[in-house]
């Protein structure tokens, strides 16, 4: 349970080159958000406030951190970084507001506490899985390397959170690319109740820089001159040389978790120690024994601070609660987004899908100097399926970029690109691999225009799908995993028309995309593409053959399936209907055509329970029961993993069963 040291030892402060007005400033900038916490704990004893997160006793760092960056820098803040927010001057009311879920706050009250954001303040907010933070610093690190602005930022974590893989591939990212950014770590000796001796072994965070070429410093997190003065010598460094920089701040965390933790699992010597070393009191003796700060100056500052917490908690406390408006609620989990129809030219020529892809991109790169692309073996290798053959050559490697094998911390430094204003596209080498990117996507990505207003301007290419002998680990087709997550767009096409048209426009959605793009339809299926920038709208599916039997409904290779069992029953009069986007879901073409042949077959690749068709089917039976002459049937793959061996991929995929099924729908 040791934390530094318990030896006594009172902090020493000294005055460097600062006049006695910056001292003061400093002071009534850290006792600003100690005063505020002690209200805020009152209001929570009262049930004013849902939940509370203390800062008390690390108030030096947040506050020292922030006052030495320039007010268009970004800062990305945790629980306890109340000081952030108040050195940026953020209205006291608003953070009230905030904390109350009222309108004046920054997140309609979708959201509580510090998990808001505000490109107003340069502020990202956190979510609390902790490590994307670093990844989002990243990318917005990277943002400024690329506009070559001399910009930085800082981003802070806690000792619990650096042993997140996330923390670890950001560093990592940032080391690689020598990108501008501050990782703070506030080692505050406890995560939650868990003491640092069970949380790593080694005798600094800071010395895990050393791992990864990363430039590291310890400083004490309760002396504020230290604080500041330590980190604003990095930071003008920094600013001249880009590169990331590791800083270890040695501090304590003086109350619980949150508020309904406690203290009792921390030793109350180790408390007493601590008290001791109060960065708030510590100074302000430092101040007044030097005849910095006098006395009456102290009380009028204080009654100054008091009178402003109050006037601004009485200006939130009065506010009206938010208005419950449904259609509000819906409409703002997507960033708005008109659809432009663009048909350049008219001239055609035979691609197969993969081309098609890669003609999508190339025309995108060229349409948007914003644009970056990012993912394993897609530079001078042009990646695994060679899409991007050539893309360095023509756009060099600024925007073409090898990523380190890190889904997770990518997909957040494309969020990060996105908050800047780029727009960046993330390959995953197999959809299989997402997996190791979850989180980000459908906890920041997803989450985000609901948030706070910031749309995520990403899309992730997902190579998926069986048929190619490629077994469990790089086969899925698992797009399931993001139909059902509001604030997704997804996108699967089965036709190269479709495939270029739709990525053309995804890249132009400023929302979040999944783009799945089937392997065994890369080089086995062709057609007549145009040339140049064309865009085909989200959410309207394609009938690819009219009919009066039954409505065939698929996406992706299934399509394919269809159309090649209906190709050996010419008798059969089938309506067959491509989805092209799943998410969102073209329901009124499915409604149509179901009312009119009053049978329903739906077809998808992937594991039967729990895929996108049980929706689909679920849909049908809600909007089109007085029309059904008989249940809808799904067709869909074996509920195992995939199987490398031919015949049991055969087996396992839904095709064999296809046909079957089909007649036994006819015939009921």
């Amino acid at each position: 349970m040791e934390h530094i040291s318990k030896k006594q030892s009172p902090i020493q402060f000294d005055r460097k080159h600062y006049t006695n007005e910056e001292l003061i400033l400093l002071y009534s900038r850290i006792l600003k958000p100690r005063m505020i916490e002690e209200k805020m704990l009152v209001l929570l004893r009262q049930g004013k406030i849902s939940k509370w997160f203390s800062g008390i006793g690390q108030e030096a760092i947040s506050v020292g951190v922030t006052a030495v960056l320039e007010e268009d820098e970004y800062i990305l803040p945790m629980h306890r970084n109340l000081g952030v927010f108040i050195t940026r001057n953020i209205p006291l009311h608003r953070l009230f507001a905030q904390w109350q879920g009222k309108k004046s706050g920054f997140t309609n009250g979708r959201d509580r506490s510090f998990h808001f954001g505000t490109q107003e303040y340069k502020i990202i907010g956190m979510i609390s899985h902790l490590g994307p933070q670093m990844g989002i610093a990243s990318g917005i690190a990277l943002a400024n390397l690329l506009k070559k602005n001399n910009k930085i930022t800082a981003v802070f974590t806690g000792e619990g959170g650096t042993s997140e893989g996330d923390f670890h591939e950001a560093l990592n990212i940032a080391s690689v690319w020598s990108l501008p950014v501050l990782f703070c770590i506030e080692n505050n000796g406890y995560g939650l109740s868990t003491p640092t001796t069970e949380q790593y072994n080694c005798e600094h965070l800071a010395h895990r820089g050393l791992g990864y070429g990363i430039e590291a410093h310890i400083i004490d997190g309760n002396n504020i001159i230290e604080v500041y003065h330590n980190v604003a010598t990095i930071a003008q460094s920094v600013r001249k040389n880009p590169r990331p920089v590791l800083i270890e701040f040695k501090t304590f965390r003086m109350r619980g978790h949150e508020e309904a933790s406690g203290t009792k699992y921390v030793p109350q010597d180790l408390l007493r120690h601590w008290e001791t070393k109060d960065p708030i009191h510590t100074y302000q003796n430092f101040l007044m024994k030097n005849y910095i700060l006098s006395k009456e100056r102290d009380v009028a500052l204080q009654a100054a601070i008091k009178l402003e917490i109050e006037e601004q908690w009485e200006l939130a406390n009065t506010e009206k609660t938010i208005d419950v408006d449904q259609s509000k609620e819906l409409a703002d989990v997507y960033a708005s987004h008109s659809y432009s129809e663009i048909n350049q030219v008219q001239e055609r020529k035979e691609l197969r899908l993969i081309d098609a892809i890669s003609e999508g991109l190339e025309e995108s790169m060229n349409r948007f100097d914003n644009l970056i692309l990012m993912g394993q073996d897609i530079a001078e290798y042009g990646g695994v399926f060679k899409i991007t053959t050539g893309f360095v050559d023509t756009f060099g490697k600024d925007r073409v970029r090898n990523t380190p094998i890190c889904e997770s911390a990518i997909l957040a430094t494309a969020y990060g690109l996105s908050i800047q204003g780029y727009k960046a596209i993330v390959e995953m080498q197999f959809a299989d691999f997402v997996s190791s990117g979850f989180n980000p996507i459908v906890n920041l990505l997803a989450k985000s225009n609901y948030r706070w207003k910031q749309p995520a301007n990403v899309v992730v290419r997902m190579p998926c799908g069986a048929g190619v002998g490629a077994g469990p680990f790089h086969s899925q087709t698992n797009e399931a995993w993001f139909t059902k997550t509001p604030g997704l767009k997804v996108i699967y096409p089965a036709f190269p028309y479709d495939a270029k048209g739709l990525l053309l426009t995804a890249i132009e959605d400023p929302n979040p995309v999944l783009f799945f793009e089937h392997k065994a339809l890369y080089r086995s299926i062709r057609q007549e593409v145009p040339d140049g920038y064309y865009t085909l709208p989200l959410g309207k599916a394609a009938t690819l053959r009219d009919g009066n039997d039954i409505t065939i409904i698929s996406y992706g290779a299934g399509v394919h399936w269809v159309l090649e069992v209906l190709e050996n029953h010419q008798d059969i009069s089938a309506e067959v209907i491509d989805l092209r986007t799943l998410q969102p879901l073209d329901t009124q073409t499915l409604y149509t055509s179901v009312q009119k042949t009053g049978k329903a077959l739906i077809v998808q690749e992937d594991s039967m329970f729990g895929g996108i068709a049980s929706d689909i089917s679920a849909l049908i039976m809600e909007n089109c029961f007085e029309f059904l002459d008989a249940p809808v049937k799904r067709v869909a793959s074996l509920e195992t993993p995939i199987p490398f061996d031919t015949n049991l991929e055969n087996q396992y995929l839904g095709k064999c069963r296809l046909e079957k099924t089909l007649l036994e729908v006819l015939q009921y």
